[in-house]
């Protein structure tokens, strides 16, 4: 056991990620050994990042959290410490019902178990961070919160209010992680939408992007989280204007019924979400849309659903998530409606949504054969090296699959022309 090495496990998004990434370069200055999602944690520290979305994840958490109390009654580790939305959420139960964690720390006040553990504290800037992602690509978190406030969401319950960063800041942190190599800045929020309208008085996406984009070394910009409902259409001749900023926008719709959007608290009903796509596809060509979808949600009947599955028929979505809607306490939904459409039939509802989904995929991948795609390489594995689009982010979309037939580098850039397709993977060669 290193008594000054601390282990940093990370559980849920990306925004948890951006924030235990900027626990670990605080704790390196002052003088810490860090590891993050360790295969072997070996320190006398462990800082868990919880996730408290919905119930899988919340399960997941406290699991975790239990695992390494056993660990530390083992003797593995000395002090067992928690954070994020798990325990801001639930702070006050977590306490009398893990009395074995040694202190807990919500979403924004986690920067205190530096001064608990140590009085020195670091002069680190705000944003500064290790990532913990290849070194080629990073997230970029530009707002906290929500004020939307959906039917079935505990985001606003965990984050509160939506809070926007000032587009000089944020433009700091992309110049600084330029300076370290990084080429691709995917950029997140519970909101983009509304980024801005808090402190400037409205929205001012367009202007971030505008910005960033103008930032030598930035290649690949990528949008993730709009919300539909008073869509920021003035970023839309901004995608067009750069070349970095990738044709990809990452918007969750989670429904087209009427009754269902309603229900939900959505703010917008099918003409307009209809509206919207259409929209985007014709003032943004060739753009690739990921959405995430819901089933089950109260109101949801067989009309609503089977007009859902008409709807992912004829939109032919890029890229698409869906899940069952599962009650989250303390929701309007929780407080409002009953949760009465039995498992097995939002089971079968999400099967059905998500096969008629791959046949869409597939197709999409078939019409991209003979084309030559830019590349980012992410890794090298055993027959392949494995890279993506710029229709495709990390961890949660379509990859590339690059024959060996020569070098190439981890992080460059690179001409692939597409041979083959799968439902969500690409086969491709390098064009010389």
């Amino acid at each position: 056991m290193k008594k000054k090495r601390i282990d940093i496990i990370t559980l849920g998004c990306s925004k948890n990620l951006v924030d235990s990434e900027r626990l670990m370069k605080r704790m390196s200055d002052i003088g810490y050994e860090v590891a993050h999602d360790s295969d072997k944690v070996c320190g006398e520290i462990v800082v868990i990042n919880t996730c408290g979305f919905i119930g899988d994840a919340k399960e997941e958490s406290i699991n975790t959290i239990l695992e390494y109390v056993e660990a530390k009654k083992e003797g593995k580790l000395k002090y067992l410490f928690v954070m994020g939305c798990l325990s801001e959420r639930y702070f006050d139960d977590l306490k009398i019902e893990i009395p074995e964690v040694d202190k807990f720390y919500g979403k924004f006040n986690w920067d205190k178990l530096i001064t608990d553990l140590q009085t020195i504290t670091p002069d680190t800037k705000v944003y500064d961070r290790i990532l913990t992602t290849p070194p080629h690509y990073t997230y970029i978190k530009i707002s906290e919160g929500c004020n939307r406030f959906c039917a079935f969401c505990a985001i606003p319950l965990i984050t509160g209010r939506h809070t926007s960063r000032t587009i000089e800041e944020i433009s700091d942190e992309v110049k600084m992680l330029v300076g370290r190599g990084v080429k691709e800045f995917n950029i997140i929020a519970q909101d983009l939408s509304s980024y801005g309208i808090d402190i400037y008085g409205e929205m001012k996406l367009a202007a971030l992007l505008d910005t960033i984009a103008q930032i030598d070394g930035v290649e690949w910009i990528r949008l993730h989280y709009a919300y539909p409902a008073q869509f920021p259409y003035d970023i839309l001749p901004i995608m067009n204007k750069h070349n970095n900023i990738c044709k990809y926008l990452d918007i969750a719709l989670q429904h087209i019924s009427d009754t269902v959007l309603s229900n939900m608290r959505r703010h917008i009903n099918k003409e307009g979400t209809i509206k919207l796509i259409k929209t985007l596809r014709e003032s943004v060509p060739g753009i690739h849309i990921r959405t995430t979808l819901m089933v089950g949600f109260p109101g949801e009947g067989e009309n609503e659903y089977n007009e859902l599955l008409s709807f992912v028929k004829e939109a032919k979505f890029d890229r698409m998530g869906a899940f069952a809607y599962c009650e989250e306490e303390d929701t309007f939904a929780a407080k409002n409606y009953t949760d009465s459409i039995p498992d097995e039939v939002k089971q079968e509802r999400l099967t059905t949504l998500m096969e008629t989904q791959e046949t869409i995929a597939l197709e999409l991948n078939e019409n991209k054969i003979g084309k030559s795609l830019k590349v980012i390489v992410d890794r090298e594995e055993d027959d392949f090296y494995i890279g993506r689009t710029e229709f495709d982010s990390p961890e949660v979309d379509p990859e590339v699959l690059i024959k060996k037939d020569k070098k190439l580098e981890i992080g460059n850039f690179y001409n692939i022309k597409i041979i083959d397709a799968l439902p969500f993977e690409l086969i491709g060669t390098l064009n010389e």
